[in-house]
């Protein structure tokens, strides 16, 4: 029987009350900016997002389902040594090996981009062949960026060397933004739809039955929609675009885990961007219960 090993935080994303041992779905986040290149904040987006999430609905209409109904824990910000990247990776790590040999889903909260690269590593040894669908307006795929080797442009290249090429691969959606050698790069190794997420339903029907990671990077919405990010690239979706996606992701039989990233919450004076984000987490969390409960 699963012990208690990570207490719930006292300040809950929204209804997400249930004890570690009693969940299915665990949510955790990393507050980590250590890479970050032009605006940092991103470390302070767990807590904003739990607080604002009290002004949100627990049901959803878009999945008909109520987020109450759900046996979800929330342990909140993880203990990170701020600026020691491979130390906060290490932390990461840690806490996703933790919740995965407990057989729950993680769901992390960044941070930055690069936090995913901490739960990838564990997602990987558990799960051989997992596919990854990611949401950003930026490529991320480079092998160095300013000097670094682990940076938030660098994570998906980094987390696509983790993956078994054979069986497995890598899906971007809404990409706008990148150096011209990871788009040509991305041509001849990964499957990537600039722009729009055109194609998602196909990419979903093939990956129905496999082992699939979700990671989105809040900047693919439009900064007309979200300006509070670090990095705002004009030319993005809409949210009614990125809720489409996740209800054509509900499609999917085995997602082992997801994320979102890169709410830096004091951007946005209005809040408006953290409600985004909180409503953004509730269908993720939605999806990920409806996949379990089939």
């Amino acid at each position: 029987m699963t012990t208690n090993k990570f207490e719930r935080n006292l300040n809950v994303f929204q209804s997400c009350e249930s004890e570690y041992k009693d969940a299915d779905v665990v949510i955790f986040s990393s507050p980590m900016d250590a890479t970050c290149s032009f605006r940092p904040g991103t470390r302070f987006a767990g807590n904003q997002i739990r607080l604002e999430s009290f002004g949100m609905e627990w049901y959803s209409p878009y999945f008909d389902m109520d987020l109450k109904d759900y046996k979800t824990c929330d342990i909140g910000d993880i203990d990170m040594p701020q600026g020691d990247v491979e130390k906060d990776l290490d932390c990461i790590s840690n806490v996703t090996k933790e919740i995965l040999k407990d057989n729950k889903i993680p769901v992390m909260i960044g941070g930055e981009h690069l936090t995913t690269l901490g739960v990838i590593r564990e997602i990987v040894k558990k799960y051989k062949d997992v596919n990854i669908i990611h949401f950003d307006a930026h490529t991320d795929l480079r092998t160095e960026f300013m000097g670094r080797e682990l940076s938030h442009a660098t994570v998906l290249r980094k987390c696509y060397d983790l993956l078994n090429h054979k069986n497995a691969n890598l899906y971007q959606f809404g990409i706008r933004s990148g150096d011209k050698t990871e788009f040509e790069w991305a041509k001849t190794h990964i499957h990537q739809r600039k722009f729009d997420t055109y194609g998602l339903q196909e990419v979903v029907e093939k990956l129905k039955d496999k082992p699939v990671y979700i990671t989105i990077d809040l900047d693919v919405l439009d900064p007309s929609v979200f300006p509070g990010t670090g990095t705002p690239e004009a030319g993005g979706i809409t949210y009614k675009e990125l809720q489409q996606a996740i209800l054509d992701m509900s499609k999917l039989n085995n997602i082992v885990g997801c994320d979102m990233v890169e709410l830096s919450p004091d951007y946005d004076p209005s809040k408006v961007s953290t409600q985004v984000a909180s409503k953004v987490l509730r269908e993720l969390l939605l999806l990920v219960h409806k996949t379990l409960n089939k």
